[in-house]
Order: structure tokens, then sequence, then C-alpha cells
């Protein structure tokens, strides 16, 4: 008799990338072996995923016809899904083998302190993208500050336990805040930089103008949830500041930009201010040495008692 849990839940968000999201299901015949749970999260495609996707054993298809986006998304998929583990993947992702996710499902298994493993970003050759582009530096496991969100592992207990992914960023910011919040309680983030997931980037939904914006809004609203007030009130400008800094080396063409940050801001403000949790100075310092210096990850049987 089997268990009718299954041990992994892959959920993959989609919108407008038919191809893309046929190849990232496809790929999942590298995990077969481990019966996993498939959930797409449809954010309003024109052509509805359930219609252009090739049938595949346990995959279900979940569509929101108002467009909520890609965090709306990936909290519903952690809600539905069946399993503890659950690998979210984005649809111009794609698996390159099976071993990976095998040694992240252990990792996860054996050390209750880890709540999330990052994957290392790879073109379809199986080439490895540049350190600078990964979640560290590094050709062993390591702890570090954050996951990329485009191939993550979570445990699932513990994202419901602090409120999942906030979804009034919309888009791009949440890992970090999330990640932020494992920090302070007291959990750890694990990459593997030979776990390699293919990123063929999609350039669908998204321009530099969208991109800039949003990364300026987000940096905002992450300041106003978890910072203490004596950084915000410094933080708030500096991160406007940048976003000029940005606009110019990025050669962004975008007048109405910093209307637009400052009008969301203000929007979200209020609510942000309402709902914060400063974490703790020592969660900040842990933060920088993380993203700072390289430390290995120790199993549970090679930590100090």
């Amino acid at each position: 008799m089997t268990n009718a849990t299954p041990r992994l839940t892959v959920g993959i968000t989609t919108r407008n990338r038919p191809a893309s999201l046929q190849r990232c299901v496809e790929s999942l015949r590298h995990i077969a072996h481990l019966s996993p749970e498939i959930l797409v999260f449809d954010d309003a495609s024109d052509a509805p995923a359930s219609t252009v996707l090739t049938p595949h054993p346990g995959l279900r298809v979940i569509r929101d016809d108002r467009g909520p986006g890609n965090i709306v998304g990936r909290n519903m998929l952690m809600r539905e899904a069946s399993a503890d583990a659950v690998l979210l993947l984005d649809d111009d992702a794609a698996l390159l083998e099976g071993t990976g996710v095998d040694r992240a499902l252990a990792i996860l298994a054996q050390d209750r302190n880890v709540a999330a493993v990052a994957f290392a970003q790879a073109n379809d050759d199986g080439r490895p993208w540049p350190e600078s582009m990964q979640p560290a530096r590094g050709q062993s496991a390591r702890y570090v500050a954050a996951f990329i969100g485009f191939a993550h592992l979570l445990r699932r207990d513990i994202f419901q336990r602090l409120g999942g992914y906030r979804e009034r960023f919309v888009f791009y910011g949440e890992e970090k805040d999330y990640c932020l919040r494992l920090l302070d309680h007291e959990h750890a983030v694990v990459y593997l930089p030979d776990a390699l997931v293919m990123h063929a980037q999609d350039a669908s939904g998204r321009t530099p103008q969208r991109y800039l914006r949003y990364v300026t809004r987000n940096d905002c609203l992450n300041a106003l949830y978890n910072e203490p007030f004596r950084r915000v009130v410094w933080l708030l400008p500096a991160r406007v500041a940048l976003y000029f800094r940005m606009r110019q080396r990025w050669k962004v063409n975008d007048p109405a930009g910093l209307r637009w940050v400052l009008k969301e801001v203000v929007t979200n403000a209020g609510a942000a201010w309402r709902e914060r949790k400063p974490v703790s100075r020592r969660t900040h310092e842990r933060w920088r040495r993380l993203r700072d210096t390289n430390l290995p990850y120790q199993p549970p049987a090679e930590q100090q008692p």
C-alpha cells in the first residue's frame, strides 16, 4: 500500500509563455522517480495553459482570470500543495537532471533548520552562469542570504507559518523579504552550486522600465516592512536616489518612472507600516555576513553540539 501524500510538489507559475511552459513541464521527466505532484498557476494567459499543455500524469492547472501576478500565484501553489517540500519554478526554467533535486530534498529531510534550498542558473547546454549571477560564489554547498526565485525548494510548513510571500510586492523582491524573515526566525537557506537548472529567460511580460520601477518600489516597501525606524528615515530617499543611478547605468528611458514609484510607495506605505515587524539587528548583521562571505554548509552530523 502506497502513501497517498507525495514526497514533492512542483509548482510552476506562467503567463503567456506556452512554449517555455511546455519545456518546463517536460523537463520534470528527470524527477519521474519521485512521482511528484505538479501544479501550474495560470496567471490569466491569453491561451489557457490547460489547452496548450500536453497531458501529464499528476498535473493540475489552477487558473485565475484576474491576472493577479506571479507572487499571488506562488502563494496559491504553496497553499494547494500536498507535499511539505515544494519546488517552485518559473515557466522559463527547466530541469537538466534530477540529482540536484534529490540532494536538495535530502537536505530538507535531514536538517530541520534549513527552510529553503537554492539552485544555480545554467544555460540549456548545462554551462553555469557566471558566479556573479548566482546566489553565492564557490563550488560547494553553502549558507546564503537568499535564493533566486527562478528555481527554489521550500519547506511548506515554515512558509505557511511565516505568512508566505508578501503579495503587496506584486512583482520582484519577494524572495529577499521572505529570506530576511527566515533568518529572523533562525532558519537557513542553503545553496547547491552544482545543482544546475536551466534558466532560458523569456522576455514576454518583461521590460526594463517595469523591472526598474518595481525594484525601486519594493526596496522601499521592504524597508518599511523590515527595517527599524531610524534606518527607514534614510533608506527611503537612498532607494529613490538609487533609481536614478540604475536608470542611467542601464540606459533606461522612463521619464514617468519616478512619479509612478513615488505614487506607489505613498499608496502602499500605510498598510506596510501597519503590517511591519522589523527584523532584529542581529538578523541584519547575519544577512550582510552571508551576503559578503562564503560560509560552507554543515550537515547536522558535522555541526558543533
